[in-house]
């Protein structure tokens, strides 16, 4: 059994970080050098890997010789930002979490020493912590267990793989950032999610926290009930550069008054946050809701980790300021496919802006529907003058 129980319906992990002596493979690294990775753990790690949950390493050994073994057991391609060293093992955890962006309590550590995860769970409680013995069990799990199975997900470490050669790149580059953003060939693509793209969204309202401006999950049902609805626009994001694609990263959900559109929802992947996903998304909704007419009312509830989310509206010229517009939103009759969480607006603030024609992103070569029923556009990047 775990060291930490978590709740009926515990958070999904979406990392787990493994120890190599004892845990991973059979035996000592220092002592023998022919370790033995157990079929059993071998399908573990691929089946996680399937599944979209991240992998990484936090070992106490000679990194060199550990990296090597783990090459030759053909198992080192699955695992990111490894930690193999002689520091505390909850600094390397902690590292990883913030390597990956990932808040602790979606980390899970895995060691076959009772003390590494006394430590681990002292300096990190949010980690949660599992004998080695469990390690052949967690695909059992019910946090190891997303529903779905989406193509993104499939590629997950693959994706975040090459973020980490693009960023490795962008640390070397000398010039401006936006410069680096233009050289990687950015296309970002906005579209009506489509029956195999709507369980990556409802994955996005569910993984995403830091960019996510309510904080509510949306179902599957229900996102393919509000699809089917022509007062509301489900709409998915994706992008791509020259490092390959990085999948289904945002999704926005709006209902279409006649005076106002009511921006439910947007969340974007952390992953993209560098590259200003969000702020380009806004752009070309309130450039829409201009050319429409309309004005914007969108629903921000605060939580202990999007705050970069308001500052994305706040920066995107949304505001606190008095309209008529917000009582449209304020009656609207509640549609059958939400659910009373959704309807609910305790906490949640509703913020307002008039909008306006916006300029196209030097950065971004943006393909988008139209909203105002106009025919598809392709925005292409066109450096300054």
């Amino acid at each position: 059994m775990s060291d930490k129980t978590g709740a009926d319906a515990p958070a999904l992990v979406k990392c787990l970080v493994w120890d190599l002596d004892n845990t991973l493979w059979q035996g000592t690294l220092l002592e023998d050098a022919e370790v033995r990775l157990p079929d059993a753990i071998r399908a573990a790690i691929v089946e996680l890997d399937a599944r979209g949950v991240l992998q990484s390493v936090c070992s106490r050994n000679d990194h060199d010789l550990a990296w090597a073994r783990l090459e030759e057991l053909g198992v080192a391609e699955y695992f990111v930002l490894p930690e193999i060293g002689w520091g505390p093992k909850s600094e390397a955890v902690r590292r990883i979490a913030e390597g990956l962006s990932f808040a602790h309590r979606t980390i899970a550590f895995i060691d076959d020493q009772p003390a590494e995860r006394a430590e681990v769970a002292y300096h990190l409680p949010d980690v949660r912590c599992y004998p080695a013995e469990e390690a052949v069990t967690l695909t059992g799990l019910p946090e190891f267990s997303p529903a779905v199975s989406t193509v993104d997900s499939r590629r997950r470490r693959e994706m975040y793989q090459a973020g980490f050669r693009r960023e490795t790149e962008r640390s070397a580059y000398e010039g401006p950032d936006e410069e680096f953003l233009r050289s990687l060939d950015l296309v970002m693509r906005i579209g009506r999610a489509t029956e195999e793209e709507i369980t990556r969204v409802e994955e996005l309202t569910l993984r995403t926290s830091q960019m996510n401006a309510t904080g509510v999950h949306y179902s599957d049902r229900t996102l393919r009930e509000l699809s089917a609805d022509p007062g509301h626009e489900v709409l998915v994001t994706t992008l791509t550069d020259r490092f390959g694609p990085h999948g289904a990263v945002g999704v926005t959900l709006v209902e279409k008054h006649p005076a106002v559109w009511h921006l439910k929802l947007l969340a974007t992947s952390c992953r993209v946050v560098s590259f200003g996903a969000g702020s380009v998304i806004l752009n070309w909704l309130v450039d829409q809701a201009a050319a429409a007419g309309v004005h914007l009312v969108a629903d921000f509830r605060r939580t202990d980790r999007n705050r970069m989310m308001e500052v994305a509206y706040r920066f995107a010229g949304f505001d606190d300021e008095p309209c008529a517009c917000r009582e449209a939103v304020r009656t609207a009759p509640a549609r059958a496919a939400e659910t009373a969480e959704q309807q609910e607006t305790t906490e949640v603030e509703r913020l307002h802006l008039v909008a306006a024609p916006r300029t196209p992103s030097t950065t971004v070569r943006l393909i988008a529907p139209d909203l105002t029923g106009r025919p598809a556009t392709d925005t292409s990047v066109v450096a300054p003058a």
